[in-house]
């Protein structure tokens, strides 16, 4: 499953618990237009964590690490070690 794909359907059934999915665009910002709440960006950090098998330093919780699925699946394919897909182009 892409990346991305996995990020919209963890969103969707346990951050916005959504039956139709993530009907968002991979840009929309999970804060400011009110998707996730602080709750929400430590249950993703702990899920990016566990799933991904990468830690996260608080630090690094960001809204240019975290505040949408394109931005997070760059930060996770970064600490992964890989590149990120933007950067191949």
């Amino acid at each position: 499953m892409e990346l991305e794909s996995q990020l919209q359907q963890y969103l969707a059934e346990n951050i916005l618990f959504s039956e139709n999915g993530f009907e968002y665009s991979n840009d929309t910002s999970l804060v400011h237009d009110g998707l996730i709440d602080s709750t929400g960006v430590l249950e993703l950090m702990l899920y990016v964590e566990s799933t991904f098998g990468i830690k996260v330093d608080p630090l690094e919780v960001t809204p240019e690490n975290f505040d949408s699925v394109n931005k997070l699946a760059s930060y996770i394919r970064r600490k992964k070690g890989g590149l990120d897909s933007r950067s191949r182009r």
